[in-house]
């Protein structure tokens, strides 16, 4: 069974057939070939269930959030504002590029939004300054991935519905890890300039008197993140509640600033329904290969596979790491997570590991995936933004990050409190 799946799955991910009818049709396929009732049947109970979980409706929700921040404008004068403060660093604006995902990323929750949002922004400025395009694209894609970390996360409201974890909780664990990633994508880029000048560029230069001024700039994302983050932890909303209350803020500031136009709205629902359907596609997809894969024991079968092999918790943790980083080779990180979680979480938890603490390392490692080929999401994005030049060089360009994404995962292994510590604080 479990080898059948595995080839399945690949050759029909390898066809080029969509990722949502390949979950589909692999559950099609094991049903008569495994299953002695017929479990077809159940899929539109299986779709209806998984479809109308309160706690997904938060999905397009904090998608047109950070549709709304993007389309009236706020990306541009943000990033002016981080350049501001961040340029005289070695590297420049490469570290606005980096300052900008972080603050967009805690409103959009998405990181897709957040590398195209900040690349739309930054990337005409490689060659008026005279910035090194591979490591400036590879900060803009790296950047990108701080948005399914730094909550609110889309990646860790699906989390918390497979695995029946708290949302609020994981959130509390993704804030010390998402703002220590930043600063350690920062720390590569400081120590890539250090040893290459000159891919540095030219540094944006300003008085403290343009710096102070330009904070009112970064207000509007710092309190919607504030209001969504903080209605959550003061228990006045639930996760739901808290993304519609996220978008009544935006909608709010955009009439404020005079960018609430009906052409506006209309293209930010557009840009949700076709981000929310897709999502919402794949994790119906995989909820019925998943209710398949669990009626014909192949799950149970696989778990016990594994348990058996005997494997240290440690041991058992670097396999995982190895497994998410092949399996990302081939798969779109949101189908990985759907059809892999429900096998590996409880796996970790029963060697021990905390599930909370387990969630925040594979966001780490669906980070990792996004920036590295062949099916780096986040790769693709930005160089569809660049229009032109090497897909070879942005991968380069994103190395550097890479390593610190891997480092975090070693200090997350060596140090579980840094994911733990804000939970234990504020339950």
């Amino acid at each position: 069974m479990i080898t059948t799946t595995l080839i399945l799955l690949v050759a029909l991910i390898g066809l080029g057939i969509p990722i949502a009818a390949a979950l589909g049709v692999t559950g099609l396929v094991l049903d008569p070939l495994y299953s002695m009732l017929p479990l077809t049947r159940g899929m539109g109970d299986v779709a209806w269930g998984t479809s109308t979980e309160f706690l997904l409706v938060a999905i397009p929700l904090f998608i047109l959030l950070g549709e709304i921040l993007l389309r009236a404008g706020f990306a541009e004068s943000m990033y002016s504002a981080m350049s501001l403060w961040l340029s005289w660093l070695p590297g420049g604006l490469m570290h606005a590029n980096i300052g900008a995902s972080t603050l967009f990323a805690a409103t959009s929750g998405s990181s897709v939004a957040t590398a195209a949002t900040v690349g739309t922004v930054a990337i005409p400025q490689i060659k008026r300054l005279g910035y090194n395009e591979s490591l400036f694209l590879g900060s803009i894609a790296a950047g990108g991935t701080l948005g399914i970390l730094i909550p609110p996360s889309i990646n860790l409201v699906i989390y918390g519905v497979l695995t029946n974890s708290s949302v609020p909780k994981l959130y509390l664990a993704g804030v010390i890890p998402g703002f220590a990633l930043a600063v350690m994508f920062m720390l590569a880029v400081v120590i890539v300039c250090l040893i290459k000048p000159a891919y540095g560029g030219h540094r944006i230069t300003g008085n403290w008197g343009e710096r102070l001024r330009s904070l009112r700039h970064l207000l509007p994302p710092i309190g919607i993140f504030l209001m969504v983050v903080g209605s959550i932890y003061m228990g006045l909303a639930t996760p739901t509640e808290a993304a519609a209350l996220g978008v009544f803020g935006a909608l709010i500031l955009a009439a404020c600033f005079r960018r609430l136009t009906l052409p506006m709205l209309s293209e930010a629902l557009l840009g949700t329904m076709r981000s929310s359907v897709l999502i919402m596609l794949i994790i119906v997809a995989a909820a019925f290969l998943n209710f398949v894969m669990a009626a014909i024991g192949l799950t149970t079968a696989l778990t016990e596979a594994i348990k058996n092999l005997g494997f240290s918790p440690g041991w058992m943790l670097f396999i995982i790491v190895i497994f998410y980083v092949l399996l990302g080779t081939f798969m779109e990180t949101l189908s990985m997570m759907i059809v892999t979680i429900p096998v590996t979480a409880p796996l970790m938890t029963s060697l021990g590991y905390d599930p909370i603490w387990f969630g925040i390392v594979i966001i780490i490692l669906v980070e990792t995936v996004l920036i590295t080929p062949p099916v780096g999401l986040n790769l693709f994005v930005v160089q569809s933004l660049r229009k032109s030049g090497s897909m070879n060089s942005l991968i380069i360009g994103a190395l550097p990050f890479v390593v610190m994404l891997f480092v975090m995962l070693a200090l997350l292994a060596f140090f579980p409190d840094l994911a733990l510590w804000l939970p234990r604080v504020f339950s």
